[in-house]
This record gives structure tokens, sequence and C-alpha cells, in this order.
């Protein structure tokens, strides 16, 4: 029997973010599937207790205090120590480096050390993003030396981390990401309207997922938008999530195209319940990022019957395979055409949403669940014969 650690320290926050997403989806579902091993599941204390419940193999450590190097340095590798864990599973790009327990980090993508740190430090991103991406890239080397093994989401992002530490290729495991099944096309209508009223969402509208960190090509986005509305007739808006009003209202006097702001509707944070339908009332999704290692909401709109626009670089290929219109992100004429084709060809939109209804079924965090437990047996095995 293992004693395995997870560390999931931001779990309980309220407002989760992707990767807080991805360790959740994993945690749960290996407490469906495995029964026999223990686990220790190592969160910082926050808001959100309800996040995920003790069972009778898996238990919540809460390790209060410091920030999150301070956190993963020290406290971390301690009380994993006192919890005579077998392996230590770091979820989120970063891990400690004074431990003797095994280690197994998810790499979810190498984004940050791709770019000069001027220009990091100099970009629209957010100062928690700088921050976040500079301890990143100060200890990133030295945690995938330490790893025995390394997880990442998408075979394109197991490539790029393979070329750029120069590992062996048996060293990195590509596990792709899944979809939730609350994901889907059956809507309830009370809820739809309920979640309607709460965001303020118009009758038809484009869907946006928007943050200030650039790769997210959130300028195109909106010129692409301005482009639309200069050449058709549609009433459409754009709804966006993840947008603060500021850095909306910056982008586009710089677009000069402050115009545009009574056509775009900001719906701040939203809930993982009230997601679903607002992917679901949707007319298409924009997701022509710059960048990804995965892109969960394209098949998280997929699974809801949405059609997506999406990029023809790095991994979003590979998730959305012939199942999506496929642009360059730096072309805002590539990005506003598809807009165009979607919405004005009818039979073209209806196959795009009957592939993606195909293609969200090859992603489930049950299969990747089982396969990082698959993992930790192997290590596991391996670490008990050099003992012998």
């Amino acid at each position: 029997m293992m004693r395995i650690g997870i560390e999931a320290q931001r779990l309980q926050r309220p407002h989760k973010h992707g990767m807080d997403r991805v360790a959740l989806e994993l945690i749960k579902n290996l407490q469906v599937i495995d029964k026999e091993n223990d686990y220790f599941i190592f969160v910082k204390p926050d808001q959100d207790t309800s996040a995920i419940s003790n069972t009778s193999n898996f238990n919540i450590v809460e390790i209060p205090g410091g920030t999150y190097p301070i956190w993963e340095q020290y406290k971390l590798p301690k009380i994993a120590k006192e919890y005579q864990c077998d392996i230590l599973h770091c979820t989120s790009n970063t891990a400690p480096f004074h431990t003797k327990i095994p280690l197994v980090t998810t790499l979810h993508d190498i984004i940050y050390m791709e770019e000069s740190l001027i220009k990091q430090l100099t970009s629209s991103a957010s100062l928690y993003q700088k921050f976040g991406n500079l301890y990143r890239r100060l200890i990133v080397n030295g945690v995938v030396k330490k790893s025995k093994r390394l997880i990442t989401v998408s075979n394109f992002e197991k490539e790029n981390i393979t070329k750029f530490f120069d590992l062996n290729d048996n060293n990195v495991q590509a596990i792709h990401n899944g979809v939730n099944t609350n994901f889907t096309t059956k809507i309830n209508h009370l809820q739809a309207i309920q979640v309607k009223a709460k965001y303020k969402l118009p009758n038809q509208y484009l869907l946006h997922i928007a943050n200030k960190d650039p790769r997210k090509n959130t300028k195109r986005v909106l010129m692409a938008f301005n482009e639309f509305l200069n050449v058709s007739a549609s009433k459409l808006k754009l709804v966006m999530l993840g947008c603060k009003e500021d850095d909306l209202k910056g982008i586009l006097n710089e677009i000069n195209a402050i115009h545009l702001y009574n056509h775009i509707v900001l719906t701040g944070y939203v809930s993982d319940e009230d997601l679903p339908v607002i992917y679901g009332l949707s007319q298409i999704l924009l997701f022509p990022s710059l960048r990804e290692g995965f892109g969960i909401p394209i098949i998280e709109a997929m699974a809801c019957g949405v059609p997506v626009i999406t990029s023809n670089t790095s991994s979003m290929p590979e998730v959305a395979g012939d199942a999506a219109h496929i642009i360059d992100p730096n072309k805002t004429d590539d990005i506003c055409s598809g807009i165009i084709k979607i919405h004005s060809n009818d039979n073209y939109k209806n196959k795009l949403i009957e592939k993606g209804l195909k293609r969200y079924k090859h992603f489930s965090w049950e299969s990747m669940a089982k396969q990082v437990l698959e993992l930790y047996i192997q290590l596991y095995k391996e670490q008990k014969l050099k003992k012998i």
C-alpha cells in the first residue's frame, strides 16, 4: 500500500483557475478509482472548504501560513515527511527542492521560459502573473532535475519540454486533461434563465475567455469583433469571461474602438456551476490563443454543442482535431472570417457542432486519473527495487 502526497495548495481558494481545476478533478477521480492506497492532500486553508472532502483513504491536510514559495519550499516538504509519503506529486509547475521523497511534478507548460525576462516583466500581465512566472523561471530547472517523473498535458508540450531541458523521452509522460460531465448540451431551462439574469447575458453572443495575459490574444479578438460588426448586420454581442473593465477600456482605447464597449458584456468571475450554461447559450467560442499547453475551453465548448474558433499553434490543433475552425491567431482577418463563416453558414456550423460532440469524448478526467495512478504504481515499484 502506497502513501501518496498530493500538493494542492490553492484547492480551497474560492476563485479557482485552470491548474486548480485540473488538480481538483485528479483528486476527485482518484477517490473513485483507488480505494486501496492512502492519500494526503496538502492544501493552504482558504474559504472553499467544501471543494474536496475526506474519505476513508483520502485525508485533507491543511498547512497554514506563508507565501507560495515559503509554503512550497519549506512547509510542504516538512509536513509530507511527517506523513511518511512514498511519493509527493506537485500539481502546478513547481515543487520543493529540499525533500528526499520521490517527486512527481506536473508541468502544464513552460511558456514562462520561452520569452525573455524583460519582455515578461514589461508585459500587460498582472503583478500576480509576473511574480508567478518569475518564481517558476528561477526554480524550474532544479525541479526538472529533482523530479523522478514529469507529467505534462499534451504531446506538443511533451516534445517542447523534452527538447528545452534535453531530457530522455521516457522522463516525460503526456496525459491529456478531461472535461467535466457538467458540460453538456442539456441545459436546465430554469437555470438558464437564472444564469442569464445573474450575468446580464444578451440573447445572442460570441464568447471569449480573457485575462491580462497577452497570449490569450484578447486585443485581436476585439479587433476581429469590430471588423465583424462593420461588415455584418448582426446584433451579436461579445461576452468576455475573466476581463476587468479597466483592462477592457485600455485595449479598446489602444485600438481606437471604444464604441465597442456597449456591445460587450463582462461577466466577472464565473462559478463552475454556471460556466456550462454560459457556454451552452453562446453562438461561438473564440479561443484564438497565441500559445497553450492544452486548452480545456475547447473541449468544454464542444461538449456543450458550441462551435469553436481556435489557433493553428502549439497544443490547440492536437486538442481540437478537425472539430474546430482553425485560424492563424496573428491574423485578425482570419478570426473575423471564421466568425462570419460560422455565423452565416448553418451547414458548416452544424458540422462543427456534430464533430465537436464526438471529439470531446476522447478526453476524460477518469482516464487522466487512471494514467496518473499507473505512473504512481510504476514509480513506487522502482523505488522499492532500489532499496533491495
